[in-house]
Protein backbone atom coordinates (compact mmCIF):
# COMPACT_ATOMS: atom_id res chain seq x y z
CA UNK A 1 0.00 0.00 0.00
CA UNK A 2 1.48 3.46 -1.22
CA UNK A 3 1.73 5.75 1.47
CA UNK A 4 0.78 9.75 1.13
CA UNK A 5 1.14 12.73 3.41
CA UNK A 6 -0.91 15.37 2.92
CA UNK A 7 0.30 19.01 3.81
CA UNK A 8 -1.55 22.28 4.10
CA UNK A 9 -2.45 24.31 7.09
CA UNK A 10 -6.11 24.52 5.78
CA UNK A 11 -8.03 20.92 7.41
CA UNK A 12 -10.65 21.74 4.78
CA UNK A 13 -8.24 21.33 1.97
CA UNK A 14 -6.59 18.02 3.45
CA UNK A 15 -9.86 16.31 4.15
CA UNK A 16 -10.98 16.98 0.30
CA UNK A 17 -7.47 15.85 -0.97
CA UNK A 18 -8.41 12.43 1.48
CA UNK A 19 -12.10 12.42 0.63
CA UNK A 20 -10.07 12.32 -3.24
CA UNK A 21 -8.30 9.41 -2.61
CA UNK A 22 -9.17 5.45 -2.24
CA UNK A 23 -8.79 4.35 0.70
CA UNK A 24 -7.87 0.72 -0.08
CA UNK A 25 -5.33 1.95 -1.95
CA UNK A 26 -3.57 4.44 -0.01
CA UNK A 27 -2.19 4.61 3.71
CA UNK A 28 -2.84 8.54 4.03
CA UNK A 29 -1.22 10.73 7.34
CA UNK A 30 -1.74 14.59 7.64
CA UNK A 31 0.27 17.61 8.84
CA UNK A 32 -0.60 20.79 9.24
CA UNK A 33 3.01 22.78 8.96
CA UNK A 34 6.22 22.14 7.33
CA UNK A 35 8.18 21.00 10.94
CA UNK A 36 5.44 17.95 11.42
CA UNK A 37 5.37 17.45 7.82
CA UNK A 38 9.08 16.71 8.09
CA UNK A 39 8.95 14.79 11.51
CA UNK A 40 6.02 12.22 9.94
CA UNK A 41 8.03 11.89 6.37
CA UNK A 42 11.39 10.72 8.62
CA UNK A 43 9.03 8.68 10.61
CA UNK A 44 6.55 7.58 7.63
CA UNK A 45 8.64 7.47 4.36
CA UNK A 46 6.01 8.44 1.99
CA UNK A 47 6.15 7.47 -1.38
CA UNK A 48 4.20 10.78 -2.37
CA UNK A 49 3.83 14.49 -0.38
CA UNK A 50 1.38 16.60 -1.68
CA UNK A 51 2.84 19.92 -0.01
CA UNK A 52 1.39 23.45 0.20
CA UNK A 53 3.90 26.40 -0.15
CA UNK A 54 2.55 28.65 2.13
CA UNK A 55 2.68 26.99 5.90
CA UNK A 56 2.64 28.27 9.31
CA UNK A 57 5.68 28.36 11.41
CA UNK A 58 9.40 28.65 10.61
CA UNK A 59 9.23 25.94 7.38
CA UNK A 60 7.48 26.64 4.53
CA UNK A 61 6.30 23.94 1.44
CA UNK A 62 9.59 24.91 -0.21
CA UNK A 63 12.08 24.65 2.79
CA UNK A 64 10.08 21.32 4.21
CA UNK A 65 10.78 19.95 0.41
CA UNK A 66 14.33 20.71 0.53
CA UNK A 67 14.80 18.70 3.79
CA UNK A 68 13.13 15.82 2.33
CA UNK A 69 14.94 15.63 -0.50
CA UNK A 70 18.36 15.73 1.54
CA UNK A 71 17.69 13.72 3.92
CA UNK A 72 18.97 10.10 3.20
CA UNK A 73 15.94 8.46 4.82
CA UNK A 74 13.55 10.47 2.61
CA UNK A 75 14.99 11.69 -0.54
CA UNK A 76 12.92 9.17 -2.90
CA UNK A 77 9.49 10.50 -1.86
CA UNK A 78 8.12 12.58 -4.05
CA UNK A 79 6.85 15.65 -3.45
CA UNK A 80 3.57 17.59 -5.29
CA UNK A 81 3.94 21.42 -4.60
CA UNK A 82 -0.65 22.05 -4.12
CA UNK A 83 -0.77 25.58 -3.79
CA UNK A 84 -3.23 28.25 -4.32
CA UNK A 85 -0.66 30.78 -6.33
CA UNK A 86 0.11 30.10 -10.66
CA UNK A 87 3.74 32.52 -9.86
CA UNK A 88 6.20 30.80 -12.66
CA UNK A 89 9.36 32.41 -9.50
CA UNK A 90 7.37 30.32 -6.88
CA UNK A 91 7.22 27.39 -9.12
CA UNK A 92 10.74 27.48 -10.47
CA UNK A 93 11.67 27.42 -6.32
CA UNK A 94 9.80 24.10 -5.89
CA UNK A 95 11.12 22.25 -8.25
CA UNK A 96 14.65 23.53 -7.95
CA UNK A 97 13.95 22.48 -4.12
CA UNK A 98 12.99 18.80 -5.28
CA UNK A 99 9.19 19.07 -6.52
CA UNK A 100 8.26 16.66 -9.36
CA UNK A 101 5.24 18.28 -9.99
CA UNK A 102 3.07 21.24 -9.37
CA UNK A 103 -0.73 21.17 -9.00
CA UNK A 104 -2.62 24.91 -8.56
CA UNK A 105 -5.95 25.51 -6.10
CA UNK A 106 -8.39 25.50 -6.52
CA UNK A 107 -8.35 22.08 -8.19
CA UNK A 108 -10.75 19.08 -9.58
CA UNK A 109 -10.70 16.12 -7.13
CA UNK A 110 -10.46 14.04 -10.34
CA UNK A 111 -7.52 15.56 -11.85
CA UNK A 112 -5.34 15.89 -8.77
CA UNK A 113 -6.17 11.89 -8.26
CA UNK A 114 -5.18 11.21 -11.97
CA UNK A 115 -1.51 13.48 -11.20
CA UNK A 116 -0.95 11.50 -8.19
CA UNK A 117 -1.51 8.04 -9.79
CA UNK A 118 0.64 9.16 -12.96
CA UNK A 119 3.32 10.58 -10.87
CA UNK A 120 3.38 7.35 -7.94
CA UNK A 121 3.45 5.56 -11.82
CA UNK A 122 6.40 7.43 -13.26
CA UNK A 123 8.49 7.56 -9.90
CA UNK A 124 7.75 3.58 -9.75
CA UNK A 125 9.51 3.43 -13.32
CA UNK A 126 12.72 4.91 -12.55
CA UNK A 127 13.00 3.17 -9.09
Amino acid sequence: MKKILIVDDSKEIRELVIATLEPEKYQVFEAPDGAKAVAIALLEKPDLVIMDVMLPGKINGIDATKILKRNQATKNCVVLILTGTDDTKLKEKGLKAGAADFFIKPFSPLELLEKIETTLDEHALTD
